[in-house]
């Protein structure tokens, strides 16, 4: 299983498509910070913007422009006139909440929801994609004219899912809601590959994909995260020097491979915790810990609650 898949099937993402905005300029989208398990997302059809926010210099959009919060944080995306916004009206149509304004200036129309992230420890997700990912599904790049690269493929992909969110929020019919939610879960992944295959180099985690050399660790981490690894294990697995494995893992991520062990970890023991009745204990003994206490310091140190409290809370509690 490549990286992206072991990602996904340790923490569920499902989509929800929620608002269609249709402005004019001058207009604007001001967000406010998003609740605990949540990543808004926009997709612009049409138009240009201008995003800002807290996580970088302000950032001209295009039509094809997928912008996700992972981090969840407020940001604000405008026409970039710097005229003041005018009065917005709001209908629904199907499932969907339409916003629009009296602007008569250049159009953007834009999808707008929430990546929803299951009730598992979330760190090895968030903490691994930086706090603004903005992908430019329709802007070529050097190696897209080349017949069959993965990243020309994977941007086709994106485009025809865009297109086919378009048309069933356009054209709602029987099933709509539900079929636009599946393919907004689609969004996610489809979009973070993308992420990984661009040009630009993948941030956190999903950069180990471009390092085949280590992937023997990485799948080690995931698949028998109960053996005791050691970084001289886990470095003998990728045929490396131990201090060549600690160098390539962290000029690779920023972290080094104790951390992410420990993180892949954690994130399988809350969703055993939350999943089967197993004695804390035993689930500890199964991600690596022989002693409970330790595990019990570990997982409260990672997530904030102890693993007792976090069972109990379903998962909704975190520092």
């Amino acid at each position: 299983m490549d990286l992206l898949s072991r990602l996904l099937s340790l923490i569920p993402v499902t989509g929800r498509l929620e608002l269609r905005c249709l402005f004019g300029a001058p207009w604007k989208i001001d967000q406010a910070v998003s609740g605990v398990r949540e990543i808004p997302y926009h997709v612009l059809l049409s138009g240009h913007a201008v995003l800002e926010d807290e996580n970088g210099p302000p950032e001209r959009l295009t039509a094809g422009d997928i912008i996700l919060f992972p981090a969840g944080n407020a940001h604000l995306i405008h026409d970039g006139s710097g005229e003041t916004a005018g009065p917005e009206t709001k209908s629904r149509k199907a499932s969907l909440i339409v916003f629009e304004n009296d602007g008569t200036g250049e159009k953007a129309d834009f999808l707008c929801g929430r990546f929803l992230l299951g009730a598992v420890p979330d760190r090895l997700l968030r903490d691994h994609l930086p706090g603004r990912l903005v992908v430019h599904s329709a802007l070529p790049e050097p190696g897209d004219d080349v017949e069959g690269s993965a990243q020309s493929i994977v941007r086709t992909r994106l485009k025809q899912l865009i297109e086919l969110m378009r048309e069933e929020a356009n054209d709602p019919g029987p099933g709509s809601e539900m079929f636009v939610n599946h393919l907004s879960a689609a969004l996610f992944a489809l979009t973070l590959r993308f992420a990984t295959e661009g040009t630009q180099p993948p941030h956190g985690l999903l950069a180990l994909s471009r390092r085949p050399r280590l992937q023997p660790a990485i799948s080690a981490m995931f698949e028998t995260p109960g053996e005791p690894w050691t970084l001289d294990q886990l470095s003998e697995l990728c045929n490396m020097s131990r201090a060549t494995f600690i160098r390539q893992f962290q000029e690779a991520i920023g972290r080094s491979a104790s951390d992410v062990l420990t993180e892949v970890r954690m994130t399988i023991a809350g969703r055993m915790l939350l999943r089967t009745a197993t004695p804390v204990a035993e689930i500890g003994e199964a991600v690596g810990y022989q002693s409970n206490a330790a595990f019990q310091r570990v997982f409260k140190r990672h997530i904030g609650v102890s693993p007792a409290r976090w069972r109990s809370s379903g998962g909704n509690l975190q520092a």
